[in-house]
């Protein structure tokens, strides 16, 4: 594995793709997945260039954190989030990726409260309505953006989504076009300046390309830079 090879191809893919939508690659973020890897790993991705490292599990960012592995990056959640793990994130994440629901909403907006700070967050929809998924379902995300609105200490910035498995990269970009369109839809609504919904995070090693022609602004990509992960013999 050599990560900084992976990590030119992979940028040059997300430049590739931008260009050919018409886009300015600047406006594309990269979030490097980092589940599974060692500190050793995430120092090498950032000494590499990774400037954003998205974590799955509160447990392994909090031992990477304190092991100073983040060092020169920021730190996004993008993993399923349990309301009783929110406090461990205060004061440590830039950006919650994957808020599913209102009652998870409520309590990041209870924590970061008694930090003392103001959380930035993209609410998860679940745009297949998979019952296997969290996320929320198409009619829940407008009352859960003005919900967030009336909360002091969380910022909605934006939608982020995780289609079907997909058996090739362009299957998936119906998907990509309804969260895109939703954002628009939902800012329409919030006319008042209410929310700075700005970030789709949409997009994954599989089909990132798809999602940049559909208007992603972060990408999470973790195989593509780091190889397939190792088995997970004690999850988090």
């Amino acid at each position: 594995m050599n990560i900084s090879t992976n990590l030119t191809h992979v940028v040059e893919n997300i430049r590739q793709a931008a260009r050919e939508a018409g886009r300015n690659p600047a406006e594309i973020t990269l979030v490097a997945a980092t589940k599974t890897q060692s500190d050793d790993i995430i120092r090498q991705a950032i000494a590499a260039g990774v400037t954003v490292c998205g974590e799955n599990r509160v447990q392994e960012l909090t031992a990477h954190w304190e092991a100073g592995a983040y060092e020169g990056a920021q730190v996004h959640f993008i993993g399923h989030l349990q309301t009783n793990k929110v406090k461990y994130l205060m004061g440590k994440v830039d950006l919650i990726h994957s808020v599913s629901s209102d009652k998870l909403l409520l309590e990041i907006d209870k924590q970061a409260g008694k930090a003392g700070l103001v959380q930035d967050v993209l609410l998860e929809v679940n745009l297949a309505q998979e019952p296997s998924k969290s996320g929320f379902f198409l009619p829940q995300v407008l009352p859960a953006v003005q919900l967030a609105a009336t909360l002091e200490h969380v910022r909605v910035r934006g939608l982020m989504c995780i289609p079907p498995v997909a058996t090739f990269p362009q299957e998936n970009l119906p998907f990509f076009h309804k969260l895109k369109a939703l954002a628009v839809d939902i800012k329409e609504e919030m006319g008042d300046n209410k929310t700075d919904m700005t970030i789709l995070s949409m997009g994954m090693s599989n089909d990132y390309p798809a999602a940049i022609a559909a208007g992603a602004t972060h990408v999470r990509v973790g195989t593509a830079i780091f190889g397939p992960r190792k088995p997970i013999s004690n999850p988090f």
